[in-house]
């Protein structure tokens, strides 16, 4: 009976009872409704099971006795308030046992029964217990989940009224880090990652990428102590299975952006000994485009920032926003981030080519779209400023009239994008195919030459050379078109 109750729980108690009974046992409730149930066979049949656990529930909440039962006919139903003499015993809402056995009733069947509603009560609450403990991490889960998404969509205010529920508090600055878990679960890592900084940092399960966990841990942290190794480092080398990338320190509203980082970061850090990397110093392209760039976003993205949706159930503007950031980010998986079906995605992504113009299956039109999102979440005053021209537009002039190629000549532009293709420089075939192909493998292998596993192996040498992702979103694509453009451009004037 013990041994049952602490390996297979209240079922296998049940079946076992019933095994014994030679016929039916189960919990059910004072007015008759069973909650848990168990037959000797799967087939087999008890006349008129529901009308005797009624009465005999009903009897034992009028006349508040220990023990009834029912006897009718070939079968007689034996029913026990669950507690025994522990606490909740009266109860007017505690659960029945209930077992219902062939007429005679067996010797020493009601003293089995007896002595098996302690342990088998126990077991109920410790089951109702784990019960409620995994609604309130789901609860909690789901409730960090929601931050995140607010800090990634740059809702910051209300990110940080949710976060104000929940511990830690949200802080600010931060470094945002993606730990990649292989064959321990997430859970256990998390408790790793908590431990490492004293439960510091904001850890929230990935709701796109099953093996993942973001945390958003402060980037300064206090007065280290001598020889005091760093959170993110210290889960790399605990947790031997798994792979940590982590961002530049970013203020909390760019939570996107160091996520981006970090996650480019993971790709790089793939590929070493230490399964650990930081992204290394890159100004990100939303600060090289001065306010021509900041003038250049508004003007793309106007007819979507004054959207008024026709019907009031149909998505507004801030909903298109946050649609199309998550879909460049996360590509189809933007329907496990936003928690929306795909035909959804599919219609508010036609909605939002419609109204800006824009073909969104065209990697062009993707690149211009993510710089013009990451632009207007960028304080302008920490833009690169515009050098003086002689001849410049007239203040009422807006160069962003001349297209996204008038904002890639600029010179930070053109130093960016020097950066960005420094590391492949003079070998850039395999990149410019993949690119021109829309990002695409299949097509670009077939236009390399080589099979399609060979075109992949090429990329993931790629992403260790860049340390950028490029196989799997958030990818580096958008940058890399627009840093070859821009050295395009450069070479052709």
């Amino acid at each position: 009976m013990h041994r049952l109750t602490r390996t297979g729980g209240t079922a296998e108690l049940l079946r076992w009872l019933a095994g014994r009974a030679e016929g039916w046992a189960g919990l059910v409730g004072p007015d008759g409704t069973v909650l848990h149930a168990a037959a000797r066979t799967a087939g087999a049949m008890v006349p008129d099971v529901a009308g005797l656990v009624a009465e005999g529930a009903s009897a034992l909440t009028e006349r508040g006795v220990q023990a009834y039962s029912v006897d009718t006919g070939a079968y007689t139903a034996l029913l026990f308030p669950l507690g025994g003499s522990s606490p909740g015993v009266g109860d007017l809402g505690a659960p029945v046992l209930a077992v219902v056995t062939p007429r005679p009733v067996a010797a020493g069947l009601a003293t089995l029964l007896a002595d098996v509603v302690l342990p088998l009560s126990l077991c109920l609450q410790a089951e109702t217990l784990e019960r409620k403990r995994r609604r309130v991490d789901l609860a909690d889960s789901r409730g960090r989940e929601a931050v995140l998404h607010l800090l990634m969509t740059g809702q910051l205010s209300i990110a940080q009224q949710v976060a104000g529920a929940l511990r830690p508090r949200l802080p600010d600055p931060v470094r945002v880090c993606v730990v990649e878990c292989f064959g321990g679960g997430r859970d256990e890592v998390a408790r790793v990652c908590a431990d490492a900084d004293g439960g510091r940092s904001w850890i929230v399960r990935c709701p796109v990428y099953a093996r993942h966990l973001i945390l958003v841990m402060p980037a300064e942290a206090e007065t280290p102590e001598p020889g005091a190794v760093p959170p993110d480092e210290t889960v790399a080398a605990r947790v031997g299975d798994c792979v940590v990338g982590v961002s530049e320190p970013v203020p909390l509203a760019d939570t996107a952006t160091g996520y981006r980082q970090a996650f480019h970061a993971l790709a790089a850090a793939r590929e070493l000994p230490t399964r650990h990397a930081r992204f290394g110093v890159s100004p990100d392209s939303a600060l090289v485009v001065g306010p021509a760039g900041h003038r250049w976003a508004d003007e793309l993205l106007n007819p979507l920032l004054t959207h008024v949706p026709r019907r009031a159930q149909d998505p507004g503007s801030q909903e298109l926003l946050a649609t199309a950031a998550s879909w460049l980010a996360f590509s189809s998986h933007a329907t496990e981030h936003l928690k929306v079906h795909r035909n959804t995605l599919a219609a508010r992504l036609r909605l939002i080519g419609e109204l800006l113009g824009l073909d969104l299956h065209r990697l062009a039109d993707q690149a211009a779209l993510d710089l013009a999102l990451r632009v207007r979440s960028t304080p302008a005053p920490a833009c690169t400023p515009e050098p003086a021209q002689s001849g410049s537009p007239a203040s009422g002039t807006s160069e962003a009239a001349g297209g996204l190629d008038a904002i890639l000549v600029r010179p930070a532009v053109r130093d960016w994008a020097d950066q960005q293709l420094a590391p492949v420089l003079g070998a850039e075939e395999t990149l410019r195919t993949w690119v021109r192909c829309e990002g695409r493998i299949g097509p670009a292998a077939a236009e390399l030459g080589i099979s399609v596993p060979g075109a992949r192996k090429r990329l993931t040498r790629l992403e260790t050379v860049l340390q950028r992702s490029l196989l799997r979103p958030p990818s580096a694509r958008y940058d890399l078109w627009l840093a070859l453009r821009s050295r395009d451009l450069a070479a052709a004037a």
